[in-house]
């Protein structure tokens, strides 16, 4: 296993390609309502990706994926493909997955959205999966091992009786979309890699209503929970610096 260390000059083309595609999700806020398509959430952030950012979406073309964005609707965890078939309607839940390509650097990230009045029950697990990441992210640093990063998230999603998907991780990321290590979301403390200055990764938990159990859709793209129970997932990539870490993919509405 090759883990690729990067410098501080590598850092400000991550914090480049990092930040656009956090506007992104800034950006399509506001059309995330009732009524409308995930195809033409995928436009718009299609659109502005290439003609407004001049970058490449990451996802458009990856392994034959045919859409710019994914869109993982209540019971998809993960890889959902937009489609003017699948109309939001209010109570949804959506997670909006972005990955931007600038000057041959990825940043990666996404987020749950809500669809117009959400269930009180979906509102919590979006805020427990959004602390299972927060938590996870304010341990990163040099020393720290893989299996510390893992044990926090599933703890805190484990004593709020949600589940943490087994089959899917976060991973190294820099001017490839996926590097390594791996990185996943449950595990035990003082276990694994030790992270170290330099590395550049996504933690991205996902966080299921019931059972971590999935399926694959035939489409070979859409994973769903097994139990047909609500999922949610928020992402960010980041980088391990000498006394601690740096998000990248930050938005406004959050304070690092």
């Amino acid at each position: 296993m090759t883990i690729k260390l990067r410098s501080k000059d590598d850092f400000v083309k991550m914090r480049i390609a990092g930040q656009m595609a956090a506007e992104v999700l800034e950006l399509i806020e506001q059309y995330v309502v009732p009524g409308v398509s995930t195809e033409r959430l995928d436009q718009i952030c299609h659109d502005h990706i290439v003609n407004i950012q001049k970058a490449i979406p990451a996802c458009l073309g990856y392994n034959g994926f045919p859409k710019s964005i994914c869109t993982s609707v209540n019971q998809v965890i993960c890889h959902g493909i937009p489609s003017d078939k699948k109309i939001l309607k209010s109570g949804d839940v959506i997670n909006i997955d972005v990955t931007v390509i600038k000057d041959g650097w990825y940043g990666d990230t996404s987020k749950m959205f809500c669809v117009g009045e959400v269930a009180p029950h979906a509102e919590r697990l979006l805020k427990v999966s959004q602390e299972c990441l927060y938590k996870a992210i304010e341990i990163v640093g040099p020393g720290v091992r893989l299996g510390d990063i893992g044990h926090i998230i599933q703890v805190h999603a484990e004593k709020n009786y949600y589940s943490v998907v087994r089959d899917y991780c976060g991973h190294g990321i820099g001017t490839e979309f996926h590097e390594e290590p791996q990185i996943v979301h449950y595990g035990k403390p003082n276990t694994g890699i030790e992270l170290k200055e330099g590395m550049t990764f996504t933690i991205e938990p996902m966080v299921n209503a019931g059972k971590f159990t999935t399926k694959l859709k035939s489409d070979g793209w859409t994973v769903e929970t097994k139990d047909g129970r609500l999922s949610s997932q928020w992402e960010h990539t980041m980088a391990v610096t000498a006394n601690g870490c740096e998000i990248f993919t930050g938005r406004q509405e959050e304070s690092f």
